[in-house]
């Protein structure tokens, strides 16, 4: 199985080396459009920490790019056919929150992630992880609950949810056992 787990640090470090030095952005140029210290940003170039997912949402949508599009950038160019066994995952260090890559080619606009969220976990995505992008969430194991503004959603398996405007949203499992949910999204 391709896995991001293994040498994700190495292989995002330098992508967003990359991505700052093609753009001709400094650290601070970076934190800015990110909300991202300088600090943070630095040690996550120089390895010295993993980014959780938060942190890595806030980074691609400075460089108007999706999660997936980053982490496909730092993994290499996509196939037409995806592979279970090479399908990046990453896994979050501060929750446990595990993503596959199902499906993303740069030259297609439709992105297929799996997402196992581990019991009693959550993860607050920024409204600009949504910029750019259409999404639906749908559950396959356990219980998820999503909070989209006032909103208050609980998921069970089988059900879809189509997101609307970009807003802040929480995803989280209040269960004592793994949610597992896809999210089809295409960029707008």
């Amino acid at each position: 199985m391709a896995t991001l787990e293994d040498n994700s640090g190495t292989q995002i470090a330098r992508r967003l080396r990359l991505e700052r030095d093609m753009r001709g952005w400094s650290l601070a140029d970076l934190a800015e459009r990110s909300g991202v210290s300088k600090a943070t940003i630095s040690k996550i170039e120089r390895e010295e920490v993993s980014p959780t997912a938060v942190i890595l949402v806030r980074l691609a949508g400075a460089f108007d790019l999706t999660l997936a599009g980053l982490l496909l950038r730092a993994e290499g160019e996509g196939q037409r056919l995806s592979r279970v066994a090479q399908q990046p995952v990453w896994r979050d260090p501060a929750t446990g929150y595990r993503r596959r890559q199902v499906f993303s080619r740069p030259d297609h606009p439709l992105e297929i992630v799996q997402v196992e969220l581990p019991a009693g976990q959550r993860v607050v995505l920024p409204a600009s992880s949504y910029a750019h992008i259409r999404q639906a969430v749908w559950v396959q194991a356990g219980d998820l609950v999503i909070l989209e503004g006032g909103d208050r959603l609980v998921l069970g398996v089988g059900d879809c949810l189509g997101f609307g405007p970009p807003i802040e949203v929480t995803f989280a499992n209040e269960t004592n056992v793994p949610c597992i949910y896809v999210v089809a999204l295409v960029r707008s």
